[in-house]
């Protein structure tokens, strides 16, 4: 059976920086989540984890880097949510959240 991977919002947020800057040093990524998001080092350490615990990011000697494509785990939450719709910001974070995350304007322009 296929995996589907189950994302709340800020592994979402996350995930995508980790795709737009890995391989990246821990204490970067942790830089980065502040300056982007405003979240303390214990929230963005917690958020990696549970990244790095569903099997899409690891640890390298202090580089984070993402085991998975972004097109991957679009395209499965993509697939999960043809098949049994949920609220956007439900539990699963949905392809929603996604979706606004990759269209959030980033210096005046989508990406």
């Amino acid at each position: 059976m296929e995996t589907v991977f189950r994302l709340t919002n800020a592994e979402v947020r996350l995930a995508e920086l980790l795709w737009s800057n890995a391989p990246i040093a821990s204490m970067e990524m942790i830089r980065l989540a502040e300056r982007e998001f405003g979240w303390k080092k214990s929230v963005t350490f917690a958020i990696l984890k549970s990244l790095a615990s569903k099997g899409l990011a690891r640890n390298e000697k202090s580089r984070m880097i993402m085991i998975r494509s972004r097109d991957e785990i679009v395209g499965k939450q993509s697939q999960s949510k043809s098949q049994s719709y949920r609220a956007p910001g439900g539990a699963s974070g949905g392809c929603l959240p996604m979706f606004i995350v990759s269209c959030k304007p980033k210096r005046g322009r989508c990406h």
